[in-house]
């Protein structure tokens, strides 16, 4: 998969339209769409994005994001994507639907065929939608496709209601949104090693500052090592209080039938539930019985 950030020319591609933060179950439902119909007629397929959200240059702010641009593109290229281009939000944000669509898709890509959500909107003000791209088909000569939403236990998939459940701790309601356990990446730093003193050493991440955080409590996970090789894991994410005040958030992770030394290893931690909120105990003593507990809980 190629990664395109200047535009140029690239005729006669299937292109599917959006930001697609999360690459949730919908999206890959729109992109996938677009995969089939390039295999079908024969051509290439592309993802038509942003870099960065929108609304960080609509409003100052970005909501924070659900996976790493890293991992987003990992998820794309297995979906079949052959290129993704990324475009400059403000080179683009003034211009109407009609512009945006003649002047960018139209004239570098003249595709062949265009997949988007049911509620895709572009061009100034949101004022273009999935009935503008289906009105202009006969004049570009494209096929337009606009996905219907998906929906888990009666609630729509959207990106923003994935954010909603991490924020929450309904971590598994989140992963079944995304079609995969919601994970965070970090590479491993020495922490206090209190844990080791208590016979349940961890490995130490900081927490990414620009992914959706859960709240603060303590988790059943998996732990994907740098290598590979997966292990069951009991984290804590918050700031420990039983033994640090410094206020600094991690994520700290003790893994199961594990023994090794992880220091500056990157490690993949994917949540598959929230068993407890972070507690701050009286001493070591009830923190050590607390996570032996915790532990239980999880078989």
């Amino acid at each position: 998969m190629e990664i395109i950030r200047e535009l140029r020319e690239i005729p006669n591609l299937s292109l599917a339209l959006g930001f697609f933060d999360g690459v949730h179950i919908g999206h890959q439902e729109v992109i996938s769409c677009a995969v089939r119909a390039a295999e079908k007629l024969g051509c290439q397929s592309a993802v038509l994005t942003f870099r960065e959200h929108p609304s960080y240059h609509l409003t100052g702010e970005s909501p924070n994001y659900i996976l790493t641009l890293e991992d987003k593109y990992k998820y794309l290229e297995e979906l079949g994507v052959d290129y993704v281009i990324e475009l400059d939000f403000p080179s683009v944000r003034n211009l109407t639907p009609a512009e945006y669509l003649e002047g960018i898709i139209i004239k570098y890509f003249s595709p062949r065929f265009i997949s988007t959500g049911f509620n895709h909107e572009f061009g100034v003000g949101k004022s273009g939608n999935v009935k503008f791209l289906s009105d202009y088909q006969d004049k570009y000569a494209y096929a337009y496709s606009a996905t219907p939403p998906q929906s888990i236990w009666g609630d729509v998939v959207s990106s923003s209601e994935i954010r909603r459940f991490i924020k929450t701790g309904v971590v598994d309601m989140a992963s079944s949104m995304l079609g995969r356990k919601f994970s965070v990446r970090g590479t491993v730093i020495k922490g206090r090693q209190l844990g080791k003193t208590i016979g349940y050493p961890t490995a130490n991440i900081i927490y990414p500052l620009d992914i959706v955080e859960p709240p603060y409590g303590v988790y059943d996970v998996d732990v994907e090592l740098d290598d590979g090789s997966l292990y069951r894991g009991l984290a804590n994410f918050g700031i420990s209080p039983t033994v640090s005040n410094d206020g600094i958030p991690i994520l700290e992770v003790y893994l199961l039938d594990y023994d090794g030394n992880l220091y500056d290893k990157e490690l993949k931690i994917s949540f598959t539930r929230m068993i407890r909120p972070e507690i701050k105990f009286d001493n070591l003593d009830a923190l050590k019985m607390q996570i032996e507990f915790d532990l239980h809980s999880m078989y």
